[in-house]
């Protein structure tokens, strides 16, 4: 797939990376000259700052490490600033007046909820890394996996997701929420021990599985968590802020996962990551099993306590607001695995152009920068949901916010835009800007859609409804993917923008129709 590299000689790159240093070099003179040795010194500092500038971004691996440790002290100071809550909060403790405790029985469930969530949520991180390395690595008959074998291989877990998905959402609701978490701890440790066949048949078997418990991963958690909140006295007012913590904390999840997969994988080679997901899938579902109660779907209106597909679909279709949080799902989350197909070769093509051909990319650096941004998106949404932002506000600035930047990275991956600039590390500088945007959005998102299916998705049928959003989803991302050669990187970026400005209409039409009104009971 042509990337629209341009050349670029590197030694130019460092003489347009040291000119600060340079400038500053020249205060240096111009302040002795003038006999000012104060000034002089001042500048010879700012000289020594530049010179230590440039030289860390010199090489990719400085120039992300240099980002890296520029967006954790964003978050850090984020974090440590005093919150609108937090001021409220002191002026009635120095007004005599006791602060709004949150109940001990909210805490408890939050504690219960994010042990199991981050455990099961690093257990999946560990794969992602050496998803390719893994299949990459074997052999039938005698001749390596090509490049299209590991490609079905992949397309087999999304089709599995799509087609086992509303099945085992409705067997989660109805045999409850708990049994349905054990039985992903379970399906996906079998996925991951699947690794560990050189039979393609197991290897197939093994994606089959997998696919079948990220369908599992991404409801029963949650519907276990909303159902235990609509049962705990005051858990509904809290689930936007225990939404928060779980994906704050998942981001670091992420980036400590993919050090120990970095770890795994040197000592056991690429099955090693899958091997110690199982044990973190096994102490995960033991937590479950210790902590959580069960809770199974509360029956519908109509008394049946056996939810069907139908009756969910039915559901769907009586109510425009469910039918809207699920196409912001749907189509923010087809935006983001697309992304995640196109962001390696986007960024290395823009890397060829800034520093010349045949310079390495920092895949694990940049994967890092990226959980940090999601960590800080993580953080605002928690911000905002203190200072009582609705959440049906902060989503829609969210979703505008995630299509502009995917459609600037859009522009910034094709030939055209390298074409329109003298400046070799431009695409890069748009690029890396644009996904430290879109990454940001995506740590807003996961805590915003928790929270608007909270308040939208019936619990009566809430898994299966979540699974059946899965369908278009995985549908839109498999063409994409089958696709690939004649889209292009900025083609499957642009269908990821048109996505996300579709999900920002659904919710304008979402807020539209709430707006002066009652949302729909969660635990109708």
């Amino acid at each position: 797939v042509p990337f629209g590299r341009r050349r670029h000689d590197a030694g130019g790159t460092r003489t347009e990376l040291n000119l600060s240093a340079k400038s500053a070099a020249l205060g240096v003179a111009r302040a002795i000259r003038g006999g000012s040795t104060e000034a002089a010194a001042a500048a010879a500092g700012a000289g020594g700052i530049a010179s230590k500038l440039s030289g860390a971004v010199s090489t990719p691996s400085g120039l992300f490490q240099s980002a890296l440790i520029a967006l954790g002290v964003t978050v850090a100071a984020l974090k440590a600033a005093p919150s609108k809550d937090d001021s409220s909060d002191a002026g009635k403790e120095g007004g005599g007046q006791a602060a709004d405790a949150k109940p001990a029985p909210v805490k408890s469930l939050q504690y219960r909820f994010l042990a199991v969530f981050w455990l099961l949520r690093c257990a999946d991180w560990l794969q992602g890394p050496y998803f390719y390395e893994v299949y990459a690595s074997k052999t039938f008959g005698g001749v390596p996996a090509s490049l299209a074998l590991i490609s079905r291989l992949f397309l087999t877990g999304f089709a599995s997701t799509a087609l086992f998905g509303p099945l085992v959402g409705r067997m989660a609701d109805q045999y409850g929420r708990r049994a349905g978490t054990l039985a992903f701890s379970v399906i996906y440790a079998l996925g991951a021990a699947s690794t560990k066949s050189p039979l393609l048949a197991v290897l197939l078997a093994g994606r089959v599985l997998s696919g079948i418990g990220t369908s599992l991963l991404f409801s029963a958690p949650e519907s276990w968590l909303v159902g235990e909140a609509m049962r705990t006295d005051g858990g509904g007012k809290y689930l936007g802020e225990t939404f928060g913590l779980a994906y704050a904390g998942d981001s670091l999840v992420a980036i400590l996962a993919g050090q120990l997969a970095g770890a795994a994988a040197s000592t056991r080679g690429p099955t090693g990551p899958f091997e110690l997901s199982v044990l973190f899938l096994v102490a995960g579902g033991i937590l479950a099993s210790l902590l959580w109660g069960e809770n199974k779907a509360e029956p519908a209106s109509d008394g049946d306590s056996k939810p069907t597909i139908r009756e969910a679909v039915e559901v769907v279709k009586g109510d425009p607001k469910i039918a809207l949080v699920g196409g912001v799902q749907s189509l923010f989350e087809a935006a983001m695995y697309i992304f995640v197909l196109q962001w390696p070769p986007a960024i290395t093509a823009a890397i060829a152009s800034a520093f010349g051909d045949g310079v390495g990319t920092p895949y694990g650096t940049v994967f890092s920068c990226f959980m940090t941004c999601c960590l800080l998106g993580s953080t605002v949404f928690g911000r905002l949901t203190k200072g009582g932002v609705e959440t049906e506000s902060s989503t829609g600035g969210m979703l505008a916010v995630a299509a502009l930047a995917m459609a600037c990275g859009t522009l910034a991956s094709t030939s055209a835009f390298a074409s329109l600039t003298s400046a070799a590390w431009a695409p890069l500088a748009a690029l890396v800007a644009s996904f430290f945007a879109f990454e940001g959005c995506v740590g807003m998102y996961f805590p915003s859609i928790g929270t608007l299916r909270s308040k939208y998705v019936p619990d009566s049928h809430r898994s299966v409804i979540m699974n059946l959003f899965g369908i278009p989803l995985n549908v839109l991302v498999v063409a994409v993917f089958l696709s690939i050669k004649k889209l292009g990187v900025s083609g499957a970026l642009g269908i990821s923008t048109a996505a996300l400005t579709a999900a920002g209409a659904c919710m304008l039409k979402l807020r539209g129709i709430t707006k002066g009104g009652e949302p729909a009971a969660a635990a109708a």
